[in-house]
């Protein structure tokens, strides 16, 4: 094998390793997808009657909300400080904590320590979702842990969360830490797995950046994104194994727990095998470990690249970060909407919830897990176009066609589950949704995140990972508030919470058509310079009507 070859070989062993924690991350998402009935069972329906069990539970569920609301408060508070003025800042969250406290406490803490329909629908939605809290802080702390303990070590330190969350995960009642029931215990766990997740997203596809050679770093970036799918490819599967042939009784006691267990595999095999992999030259520059980035640039690039590439990275550390909004708060606000509507239409309902919706279309637990399975092929093969089309259709066009096609397949599968239509028209519907977001919103809306922020303010795209986040608790945790309502249902037969992503969609549609700049082709500098004319043309406006 000549050099070149070796070299190659190299750098695909070292992604592979590190697009693990993507596979990981899809799998930590979408595990609790076959999960969710045997939870509730678990954790709410076994209760019954019991009051004082119930008011324990509702204590438990309060007190974490208050703790998540205090905690993710503080962490976007903290992006305030990047935008406005101290005393500004120090007043707008002033404000915001008065209002979000009285509201919280008014319609939530004050209501009375029963198992209502709606508390109930929350709960779920919340255990369902309380990862997001943990994606959140890990995706607010990913910079800090990227540069104090590496790229490297902070996928190590991701690894360690994820393999402890899913062995409290799986058996909050025997791992249970606190002098309360599981169901907090439960929460926080998925919670810490939740940070694992924030983590990888960012510290992967830096990793696979930093050690890739330029000529095939797009690609190689890009297996990050078929990992993540994939994890929640081999998920569908592992689920559906686990519960094909068993009794309901079986699921709700011990198959739900196999299937958070199950992670303890990729999370051992990605741990074991971060330990084989180098820290990145960047990093080691960062710590002044020169020699040691030099060593690791001519394995992974060549000896005649090394030295070149080592005096790029140092230059870089000398490009001077400006304000946020030194370009206006144009691209800030098309940021947060790009972030924003990739989860209002609905993607992480469908890949949460997809056993349970099949099971509202007539099921039965093991052919509801088949159809999850045909959901993850489809996202991932339509993933998998995207990749190789995004360079040649464009971004926008591929963003504008992926939401007038949701749009349609939203709608139409609301006015199908409204009709009591639920067969093979539902599936061909959902299955047309997941193909039209996979090929668009889900991989382009990264590309488009990672373009469209200047180098100068690329600190600004952390608020667009944090707001995703953010917006994807809130569309899962509401879901099945709409979905298990009971006055909703006897009216839309469980067709109204698609609307509402149809609407969504078609407000997506209007957004990119309207705001959204093509990126296709054009250099960093080109974009900074749209930007530039963007905010003269804006100035220049104001001083007009004054």
């Amino acid at each position: 094998m000549n050099q070149t070859n070796s070299k190659a070989k190299n750098v695909y062993l070292i992604t592979a390793v590190a697009s693990l924690g993507g596979l990981l991350f899809g799998y930590d998402t979408a595990v609790i997808s076959g999960a969710v009935g045997a939870l509730r069972n678990f954790f709410i329906e076994q209760i019954g009657a019991n009051t004082a069990d119930a008011q324990n539970i509702i204590f438990q569920f309060k007190t974490v909300i208050v703790l998540c609301c205090i905690t993710v408060f503080a962490l976007f508070g903290s992006f305030f400080f990047k935008f406005f003025k101290k005393q500004t800042a120090i007043i707008s969250l002033t404000v915001l904590f008065i209002f979000g406290a009285y509201f919280l406490f008014s319609n939530f803490l004050s209501e009375a320590n029963a198992l209502t329909e709606n508390l109930t629908n929350s709960i779920l939605g919340f255990m369902v979702s309380s990862a997001l809290v943990g994606c959140i802080i890990g995706a607010a702390l990913g910079d800090r842990v990227a540069n104090s303990m590496g790229r490297r070590n902070g996928l190590v330190l991701s690894a360690i969360l994820f393999l402890v969350s899913a062995l409290g995960s799986a058996y909050p009642d025997t791992l249970n830490f606190l002098p309360s029931g599981s169901l907090a215990v439960f929460i926080l766990y998925r919670i810490i797995g939740g940070i694992g997740v924030g983590l990888a997203s960012m510290l992967a596809p830096l990793y696979i950046a930093e050690m890739a050679p330029a000529n095939i770093r797009g690609k190689l970036v890009s297996c990050n994104q078929l990992a993540i799918v994939g994890g929640m490819f081999i998920v569908y599967f592992v689920n559906y194994y686990i519960v094909k042939g068993q009794a309901e009784e079986w699921i709700n006691g011990i198959g739900w727990r196999y299937m958070f267990l199950s992670e303890c595999i990729p999370a051992m095999l990605f741990l074991l095998l971060l330990f084989f992999v180098p820290k990145t030259p960047r990093f080691q520059v960062l710590k002044g470990n020169d020699e040691a980035a030099v060593n690791t640039l001519i394995k992974y690039n060549g000896a005649s690249r090394a030295t070149i590439i080592l005096t790029e990275i140092k230059k870089s550390f000398n490009i001077k970060k400006a304000p946020w909004l030194s370009y206006g708060w144009g691209i800030i606000v098309i940021g947060l909407l790009l972030s924003v509507f990739q989860q209002f239409v609905g993607i992480n309902v469908v890949l949460y919830y997809a056993p349970e919706i099949f099971k509202g279309m007539g099921m039965k637990t093991d052919a509801s897990m088949l159809q999850t399975i045909i959901v993850g092929a489809i996202n991932l093969l339509f993933t998998i176009v995207a990749i190789f089309t995004v360079d040649k259709f464009g971004r926008k066009i591929l963003m504008l066609i992926g939401s007038i096609v949701m749009a349609i397949s939203m709608i139409g599968l609301g006015t199908v589950l409204y009709a009591e239509n639920n067969g093979m028209p539902a599936l061909l519907l959902m299955l047309l949704y997941i193909a039209a977001f996979a090929v668009s919103w889900g991989p382009v809306t990264w590309v488009l995140l990672s373009e469209i922020f200047p180098n100068k303010i690329k600190g600004a795209m952390a608020v667009a990972v944090a707001i995703q986040w953010l917006a994807n608790l809130i569309v899962s945790w509401t879901f099945p508030m709409m979905n298990n309502n009971t006055y909703l249902t006897e009216v839309f037969h469980h067709g109204f919470s698609y609307w509402v992503y149809g609407i969504m969609a078609v407000l997506s549609a209007i957004f990119i058509w309207k705001f959204v700049p093509e990126t296709k082709e054009k250099t960093l500098e080109e974009m900074e310079g749209l930007w530039e004319i963007k905010k003269k043309v804006v100035i220049t406006t104001k001083k007009a009507e004054l």
